[in-house]
């Protein structure tokens, strides 16, 4: 039996997050921010990510980071909580931050969805780029998930190129950073990412559908960035990892898509 969906107010962008069942998933839930769906959780299976775009990352961090490590995790952009909900099933024993400009965000969603019991994580209700600055200015972590805009709409502070070089100091030495990137054709805005993430790290890789690569149609790509670079061989296994169908672009097939 469906349960109501439950909604709060939130301030910042003036609209309503509500969470709901997914119909389709038994024990899943939705949330939702105004009309549009934001983030899916399978509060009884969290090593399962329904949503291909946070799927792509959860298996791309699967090939290059062994589980058998405990990981420190920055989530920019908290939403549910999904990656985190996985992490703690795949990597047991980590520890998160997770930071939102939404004061009542994640209120909403610590009281609505907890997390499990194994799930260390610390809340911050902060900017996505000032708190590494203060509030996690002494801290590295070993995965930073950016998981906040979509297309030029995107925060302008949030897309440059020194804030790839912030995000960067905030990784450890052989830190990853993923980052969502939601984009319209001809993809101009993805474009410019990958300018800037490369104008910071020494690794890059864009990762979607084949025809995402077409520049003919909206949707997501995922953005890996490295301060090591990635063997071949490891760069074909997050390809192979799905979900599918699958293409990974990096160096110079990465610089040919990039070209305006």
């Amino acid at each position: 039996m469906s349960v109501k969906p439950v909604k709060r107010w939130l301030s910042f962008v003036q609209e309503h997050a509500t969470i709901y069942d997914d119909d389709l998933v038994p024990g899943s839930k939705i949330l939702a921010i105004g009309d549009a769906e934001q983030s899916h959780v399978n509060v009884a299976h969290p090593e399962e990510v329904f949503y291909e775009y946070l799927s792509r990352i959860a298996n791309h961090l699967r090939v290059l980071r062994s589980s058998d490590r405990p990981l420190r995790m920055l989530h920019l952009g908290a939403g549910a909580l999904t990656l985190a909900r996985w992490a703690s099933a795949v990597y047991p024993a980590s520890t998160h931050v997770a930071v939102d400009i939404e004061r009542e965000l994640l209120d909403f969603v610590l009281t609505q969805l907890p997390l499990p019991t194994n799930c260390k994580l610390t809340p911050l209700v902060a900017d996505a780029r000032s708190v590494l600055a203060e509030e996690l200015a002494e801290e590295k972590f070993d995965v930073i998930i950016l998981d906040i805009f979509s297309g030029p709409e995107a925060p302008e502070h949030l897309t440059t190129p020194e804030y790839y070089a912030e995000l960067k100091n905030s990784l450890t030495t052989d830190g990853l950073l993923f980052v969502n990137v939601g984009d319209d054709p001809p993809l101009r805005f993805t474009k410019t990412q990958v300018a800037a993430a490369q104008s910071a790290f020494d690794f890059v890789m864009l990762s979607s559908t084949p025809e995402m690569f077409t520049q003919r149609y909206p949707g997501n790509l995922i953005l890996t960035a490295s301060n090591q670079r990635i063997s071949e061989e490891l760069i074909q296994q997050c390809q192979a990892a799905g979900p599918y169908p699958a293409e990974t672009r990096a160096g110079l097939d990465l610089d040919r898509f990039s070209k305006p």
